[in-house]
């Protein structure tokens, strides 16, 4: 449970505390009265995090980060999504991914640039609907590769330097192969921002060299890695959903208990308490899952179908309290700008990213049914 963590964590939590009271409120005030641009703000908030010790703790320790285990990070996670400053995503250094383990020249090229902030990595791995195949790489007479393909929603890819994509190697497999989005045949189609404000991009690949040191392990590697990279995150993602649902509690607490129009607060009715309490009680079941699964993962347990249960859970949890939310504040919250409009775009993306919900539990279903996979 949350309050059953050590004394250290217990000061990790202050310290997350101050942190936000200190660099992300104010920053998201600037930003907000137009004092500071999202890139002034987006280089504070990761100075202010390096200093803090916090932009470390997603990275390894061979490449200078401090590697916090899964609880630390959960308790990070969670207590800055439960000030809601939309900031969150510049505090944390950018994890190895895909590129966890590999060899040179790709550490020295991709991996450390990656990790130290000088280049953004876009995740390459969803074909369009209409694709007559996956994208292909046809081994070339030099050992390297020629791909060709189409991605329709490259995660940061507007952004991005080079892309890790999941390729089909003829005859060998599904592979990762690291692309330089400047490289000749590489051809931005379309930039486009989503429900929850973050920006993507669709890719074509025109028959581009891919030179052979640029494999990510070896051929038939690929997908499985790509899945652990997305698997990775899951508890992330539900860490920061209970966090951004806690927000919007404490936030609908207040407006209930505002003086009203009617001359007793709102939150004075009986049915406006039933639905209040509902939120309470998900939340709590919803971040008592994130934490026993954390504490699971720090064990050394196989966590793979609890990440997912979290994931399912949290995210459509904090869509549900956003929601109800809305429609006890009334139309203001409906307003653009308000921060439960906002925040209602932000969540609904939640259920889809990572793994759809759906989806997820098909492949909870098959680790218990199947593989005898989980823990209750």
């Amino acid at each position: 449970m949350p309050e059953s963590i050590s004394t250290e964590l217990v000061e990790l939590r202050k310290r997350t505390e101050r942190f936000a009271s200190d660099v992300l409120i104010p920053n998201q005030a600037a930003l907000a009265a137009g004092r500071a641009d999202s890139a002034s703000v987006r280089s504070s908030v990761t100075r202010a995090a390096r200093e803090a010790g916090f932009f470390a703790m997603t990275q390894p320790r061979s490449f200078g980060g401090s590697e916090a285990g899964l609880l630390a990070t959960t308790v990070v996670r969670d207590t800055l999504a439960s000030y809601n400053t939309g900031l969150d995503d510049d505090v944390f250094g950018h994890g190895p991914g895909v590129l966890a383990g590999c060899a040179e020249p790709l550490q020295s090229l991709y991996l450390q640039p990656l990790l130290n902030g000088a280049k953004r990595a876009g995740f390459a791995f969803t074909e369009p609907d209409d694709a007559a195949h996956y994208t292909r790489a046809v081994p070339g007479a030099d050992g390297g590769f020629v791909v060709s393909g189409r991605k329709s929603y490259v995660t940061r890819g507007g952004d991005a330097d080079f892309l890790n994509t999941l390729v089909e190697v003829e005859g060998q497999g599904r592979a990762l192969l690291v692309m330089d989005v400047n490289a000749p045949g590489v051809t931005i189609e379309q930039r486009f921002e989503s429900l929850d404000g973050s920006h993507h991009a669709a890719f074509r690949f025109d028959a581009v060299r891919v030179p052979a040191d640029r494999l990510i392990g070896r051929p038939g590697e690929g997908l499985p890695r790509a899945l652990r990279q997305i698997g990775d995150t899951r508890l992330a993602i539900a860490a920061e959903a209970v966090g951004l649902a806690r927000w919007a509690i404490n936030f609908t607490r207040a407006h209930l208990q505002a003086p009203h129009h009617s001359g007793e607060p709102l939150g004075a009715r009986e049915g406006v308490r039933l639905r209040y309490a509902d939120l309470r009680i998900r939340t709590f079941a919803a971040r008592s899952m994130v934490y026993r699964t954390a504490r699971l993962g720090e064990a050394g347990a196989n966590i793979v179908n609890e990440g997912i249960a979290c994931k399912v859970y949290a995210t459509e949890t904090v869509g549900e309290v956003v929601d109800t939310a809305i429609q006890l504040v009334g139309g203001k919250a409906l307003t653009v700008g308000h921060p439960l409009e906002r925040l209602y775009r932000e969540v609904r993306a939640l259920r889809i990213a990572e793994g759809a919900s759906d989806v997820l539990r098909l492949n909870l279903a098959r680790g218990s049914l199947d593989l005898d996979k989980g823990v209750l």
